[in-house]
């Protein structure tokens, strides 16, 4: 009998455990310090309830640990291999990022190569510091015409297998920020045929596969490993993640070391309770409630598709131009373009003064993401926000701004640095002014968040382009992280 069929997903262990713990009167003389909010302050009180505070526990007995599961927590886990398909599933308390970081580090030994997107999250790049491995840059798939960048091409992936044979994994992003899926399944023979796991940071797909309108899962494509973010579209707790594995080709011993050295020694049970609850929802009646996020979504984009100066983002788009096999319908990107304005400015009148926040404002495109926790109200609010939006502003149109890293090679090349970034990283550092730091290795890794893809990453080469494209985004009001100098005037560069 399957695995699926044996465990009763209508339980929620870990959570029921919490809420009975909780209730239960007795002294504490255990963390946190504010003793089931006895003493949390009045305004945090007022702010999370004493519900809240009194599930705020740590590891007693009858709550399990997470690092030496054998109780509730094991069988909550349990649970989740169970709903998303996977062997075997570890809870995250310190979101995807130290799921992708402890992928790298168990499945790289310092100085082993390992093949990866270049447009992937910079957590990707702490993975690579922390575990000492050499990034080979594929670049993904990148469409002039829509100035997007997508997924990667399993021509791409074999190409780099050939050129570096001796790597040790392959990691891949998809869907991407914007919902672009690449074919996982060949990717995921091509890597097999080598031996290698494939790795799959779907931090953006965890409500794949519970719905016949959504793309498949990675996890059913074939993946070894796949790390999602649980809070990004279903209904855990921000920071909740997961990582789901299967098949022989990882080594789980080291992952579970690997996800004790990046996670906290004193997880949320708040952020582990919600990942219990989230599983509980999305395979009890998730198939009902992304059916109406679905069709939300549908009609949302259809009606701000017929907003003069507005243009949603559509499959057949991306698929004429090849920058994916597949696009999450729940992620609406709308192009402003037509509007003559740019996504940083339409973005800043939404939300400053129409009361609709996006989740990504990049070149000319907004992305929305609509999930199982948005209603009819939310999707006529927004479309009503579009439609102000473009009788507010009739500026002439202007050209979508392209994506600023694919576009620097043709789509489908790979790269090895000349320094892997650990090496990067523990390098003595010198600061420049800016116009002087071209040409140099960059001493930092700066991003912009969302969506946190890297612009430089630590060890590469500072180019024009990566200055004009950072200057940019800094002129616009767009958040950077990881510039020592936020004003971008100088720039740490490794010295010679």
């Amino acid at each position: 009998m399957p695995r699926s069929q044996c465990l009763n997903q209508t339980q929620t262990p870990l959570l029921t455990a919490i809420q009975a713990v909780s209730q239960r009167p007795h002294a504490a003389f255990y963390t946190p310090g504010h003793k089931g909010g006895q003493g949390a302050s009045d305004t945090l009180k007022g702010l999370l309830g004493s519900a809240a505070l009194r599930a705020d526990l740590t590891e007693l007995p009858e709550l399990d640990n997470l690092f030496a599961p054998e109780g509730v927590i094991e069988a909550a886990q349990e649970l989740a291999a169970a709903a998303f398909g996977a062997e075997q599933t570890w809870f995250l308390a310190n979101g995807s990022s130290s799921g992708l970081e402890a992928a790298i580090l168990a499945t790289c030994n310092p100085g082993d190569k390992i093949i990866v997107p270049r447009n992937a999250h910079r957590s990707v790049v702490s993975g690579l510091i922390l575990a000492g491995a050499r990034p080979v840059y594929v670049q993904p798939q990148y469409s002039p015409e829509l100035g997007l960048a997508g997924g990667l091409e399993p021509g791409a992936i074999a190409r780099a297998l050939e050129g570096h044979p001796d790597s040790r994994a392959v990691l891949v992003v998809s869907p991407t920020y914007h919902g672009f899926c690449s074919d996982l399944q060949a990717i995921a023979t091509l890597v097999h045929q080598h031996g290698l796991p494939l790795l799959v940071d779907e931090a953006h797909g965890p409500h794949f596969g519970f719905h016949p309108g959504l793309p498949q899962s990675a996890l059913s494509q074939g993946a070894d490993l796949v790390v999602q973010s649980t809070h990004k579209v279903l209904s855990a707790l921000t920071q909740a993640a997961m990582v789901h594995c299967q098949g022989p080709r990882l080594n789980r011993d080291r992952l579970r070391a690997a996800l004790q050295m990046t996670q906290s020694t004193s997880p949320s049970y708040l952020l582990l309770a919600s990942l219990d609850a989230a599983r509980h929802q999305i395979a009890t009646v998730g198939e009902g409630l992304l059916g109406q996020t679905l069709g939300l979504a549908l009609e949302m984009g259809r009606q701000i598709d017929a907003i003069p100066g507005f243009r949603v983002l559509k499959k057949a788009e991306i698929l004429a131009t090849q920058i994916g096999t597949d696009l999450d319908p729940t992620r609406l990107t709308l192009d402003v373009s037509g509007l003559g304005l740019s996504a940083s400015e339409a973005d800043d009148y939404l939300h400053q003064s129409l009361g609709v926040t996006v989740e990504l404002a990049q070149g000319s495109y907004l992305t929305l993401i609509v999930s199982l926790g948005n209603n009819s109200r939310d999707g006529h609010n927004c479309v009503r926000a579009c439609r102000i939006l473009a009788q507010t502003y009739s500026r002439s149109p202007q050209p979508a701004k392209p994506w600023p890293l694919a576009s620097r090679e043709d789509g489908g090349s790979f790269t090895l640095p000349s320094l892997s970034p650990r090496q990067a990283f523990f390098s003595q550092a010198a600061t420049l002014p800016t116009q002087l730091a071209l040409g140099r290795l960059s001493a930092d890794t700066i991003a912009l968040y969302p969506p946190g893809i890297p612009t430089l990453v630590v060890g590469e080469v500072i180019t024009p382009e990566a200055i004009a494209h950072l200057a940019a985004l800094q002129a616009a009001g767009i958040t950077l992280i990881g510039a020592t100098d936020p004003s971008l005037t100088t720039l740490r560069v490794l010295a010679p």
